[in-house]
């Protein structure tokens, strides 16, 4: 590297120019940039082959985007990464604040790393730091309202605009009866290019060489790789899809996984697109009279509400949240549910939805909490299992997603820190909320005999298995009560208990 600024250090998630742009803090605008794409992290777990095709896509994409800017390593390890390019003498580096603890530990070994704030979120995390500050609880109501506030999104004035901050009652409906999709146009789609086959090519080789090993299907690239790609797709979802996002955004449908979601998640966390940019020009279709509010304030609590929240709360509860297990769940995941077997699973809707996890590596959220999450919580799996689960298998996982957004949320393994009960539920809401219970084998009324849903039948074991601890929590205890009123409750433990880990 020549003589003059720091080089800049870019991890594989920073590719957007936001985290080139100079700035009290930020990199030198003249910095000479490193990127380093190093295979012990494919080695280190089993990921979804969609999940490293996609982010060695955008990496080198990025790379190509920068030229001569930019030296491009492909070594075993980081620190293998920086020998090759500077030898033993390598000089001050500069990098964006890492979003793993993991990564920041590595940097901070490094010495001479200078970790310039973070970017691609709202919030600095001193300043969220500040406004926690005692508070014995941090929910995230208060904390999105503060976000709204502070950076006048869907604002009139003081108020909200509307009159209300939250709309969540008008974004919970069922999908439409007998409708196989929804009535929207699709989502952007890439066309792959020389650099996605190159990154296909190199996956085949390790893996066939068994230098690596993945789950899942690898097949056309779904999501945006470059900061290009991600801006079309935000204009498309925004032009076409946002109007009709907020009262389907729980529902699912078998043949339609992706509703009028956005599919933004990927690129987001990739670096590629900023959640400001996200939350003005979702704002600005309200203010155009082209797409209602309460579409738009769902979406603008997606970005600019929950996906701050999480990214603070992973630093704010600090590593020991990762260890925590208040409900004591030891179980190990099932091979099925390890390997994404969907074949093996007799429930239609965890059937459906383990295949959209294997083919695409995504699901929305619904799915994620309600059937992936709801299962592993009603048979009392590992949560630190379930969350390096999600972490692997999905595009969008990522450490800072998925501790708090599984560990604490989905598993209620935190005993309440983050919400405020389990998100749990027996088939009666599956079946509500989508038509996946139709064409199945169990029916979502019966909790027992060989038609018994294992989603209702798990859910009164698992409110029974916990009954001391929920029975006192104002969300749950009247569920609870309801255990009185179950003259089969010996049944239904004796046949969640036979059905074991096998696959329901």
């Amino acid at each position: 590297m020549p003589d003059g600024p720091r080089p800049h250090w870019l991890f594989g998630d920073q590719l957007g120019p936001h985290f080139l742009s100079p700035g009290h803090d930020g990199p030198d605008a003249r910095a000479p940039v490193v990127m380093i794409e190093a295979r012990s992290v494919l080695r280190h777990r089993v990921f979804h082959r969609a999940k490293a095709h996609l982010v060695l896509s955008a990496m080198r994409h990025r790379a190509r985007e920068l030229g001569d800017r930019v030296t491009y390593v492909r070594a075993e390890t980081y620190g293998e990464g920086l020998r090759q390019v500077f030898g033993k003498r390598r000089p001050p580096l500069t990098v964006c604040h890492p979003t793993s603890r993991r990564a920041l530990g590595l940097v901070h070994r490094l010495g001479d790393v200078e970790v310039l704030p973070a970017r691609g979120f709202l919030v600095p995390q001193t300043d969220f730091a500040q406004w926690a500050g005692e508070r014995p609880h941090v929910r995230l109501e208060d904390f999105y309202r503060w976000v709204r506030q502070r950076h006048d999104l869907l604002m009139d004035g003081e108020r909200p605009a509307g009159g209300r901050w939250n709309l969540d009652h008008d974004n919970r409906e069922p999908p439409p009866r007998d409708a196989e999709r929804l009535d929207v146009p699709g989502p952007w789609r890439p066309r792959e290019d020389d650099i996605d086959e190159e990154v296909r090519h190199d996956l085949d080789r390790w893996e066939r060489a068994g230098e690596v090993s993945f789950v899942g299907r690898d097949g056309p690239r779904l999501f945006p790789a470059t900061r290009r790609e991600a801006r079309s797709a935000l204009r498309r979802f925004v032009a076409h899809r946002l109007a009709g996002f907020g009262p389907y955004e729980d529902a699912m449908l078998a043949a339609d996984p992706v509703l009028s979601h956005s599919l933004l998640s990927a690129p987001l966390n990739l670096g590629l697109l900023d959640p400001a940019e996200c939350a003005e020009l979702a704002e600005h279709a309200y203010r155009e009279g082209e797409a209602p509010l309460n579409s738009v304030e769902g979406f603008v609590r997606q970005v600019a509400g929950w996906r701050e929240y999480v990214w603070q709360l992973y630093w704010h509860f600090g590593e020991e949240y990762r260890e925590l297990n208040a409900l004591r769940h030891t179980a190990p995941l099932p091979e099925w549910f390890l390997s994404l077997d969907a074949g093996a699973v007799t429930a239609n809707c965890l059937s459906t939805v383990l295949a959209q996890v294997r083919d695409t590596g995504w699901t929305h959220h619904i799915p994620r909490l309600m059937i992936l999450g709801s299962r592993a919580l009603q048979d009392g799996w590992d949560p630190a299992a379930v969350t390096d689960w999600f972490h692997r298998c999905f595009v969008d996982g990522y450490d800072w997603v998925m501790l708090p957004n599984v560990l604490g949320m989905s598993q209620y393994a935190d005993g309440g820190r983050m919400t405020t009960k389990p998100y749990t539920s027996g088939g009666a809401y599956v079946h509500r909320m989508s038509d996946l219970c139709g064409p199945c084998a169990y029916r979502p009324t019966e909790r027992t005999g060989p038609h018994a849903c294992p989603y209702t039948a798990g859910y009164w074991a698992f409110l029974d298995r916990h009954r001391a601890r929920l029975e006192h929590n104002h969300r749950t205890a009247r569920a609870v009560k309801g255990l009185d009123r179950l003259g089969d409750l010996a049944e239904v433990r004796e046949g969640v208990a036979e059905r074991g880990d096998g696959a329901p």
